[in-house]
């Protein structure tokens, strides 16, 4: 069962309507099994929430980088607010453990997928809003969402990044390399290898072959930080 004080602690914000919360951490397939009434989920609360984050993002780029154009302001909130960008800001508050899913899905790795993490986050955005009003949903997304810029900005498409960085400096081609594959078809965990030619720059873990290049691409762009300058 999930501890909702504990979450509302680590979140800084406590509901007046617990319902709401329950809500938004109630994904489809709990809902479905449990044979909930219609609307249970947090899909409608997700909804809002998108809407919430979008404008309070937008306001807050539109400030903060006032020589930026529209198209960057448009590319730089899309890294902010793109799925695996919004899964790793639920890491902190450790949204997965609190969230109500199906057994099926709960067994295949829900609780750590980057899809139902981002759309429970912003279902949680969504029902701030509803129970507290724009300002209290603003302070949460600044908190939690509109930090570390610079690191989520690189983190978003990081492969076409590190390619770039790499066919500008570098000889040797860049290149992934599957370390290893483990757990149950269910619920893997692979683990890769950024190359340069046979030079290991990053490595990344994931629950698919793709997250984990991607994990690996960001860790190789902050190790390559200093030659992009160049």
């Amino acid at each position: 069962m999930a501890n909702f004080l504990e979450l509302q602690d680590k979140i800084g914000y406590e509901f007046k309507q617990e319902k709401l919360l329950r809500q938004a951490l109630t994904h489809s397939s709990f809902a479905n099994e449990k044979h909930l009434r219609k609307h249970s989920d947090n899909e409608r609360l997700e909804f809002l929430g998108d809407a919430v984050l979008e404008i309070v993002s937008s306001d807050f780029l539109y400030k903060a980088y006032p020589d930026k154009s529209e198209g960057d302001l448009t590319k730089l909130r899309a890294s902010l607010v793109c799925e695996p960008t919004l899964a790793i800001c639920t890491r902190e508050m450790e949204l997965g453990k609190y969230l109500f899913l199906g057994k099926g899905e709960n067994l295949t790795g829900g609780r750590n997928r980057n899809s139902i993490l981002s759309d429970a986050l912003e279902a949680v955005i969504g029902a701030i809003y509803l129970d507290g009003g724009f300002e209290h949903a603003k302070t949460f997304i600044h908190k939690f969402i509109l930090t570390d810029i610079e690191h989520k900005k690189l983190f978003y498409d990081c492969k076409t990044s590190l390619q770039e960085v790499v066919q500008g400096h570098y000889e040797e081609e860049l290149n992934y390399r599957l370390i290893s594959e483990e757990g149950p078809d269910h619920d893997k965990r692979f683990s890769v290898e950024a190359r340069i030619g046979e030079r290991v720059i990053g490595t990344g873990i994931g629950h698919t072959k793709k997250a984990a290049e991607q994990e690996a691409a960001y860790q190789a762009l902050l190790l390559l930080k200093p030659v992009q300058k160049k």
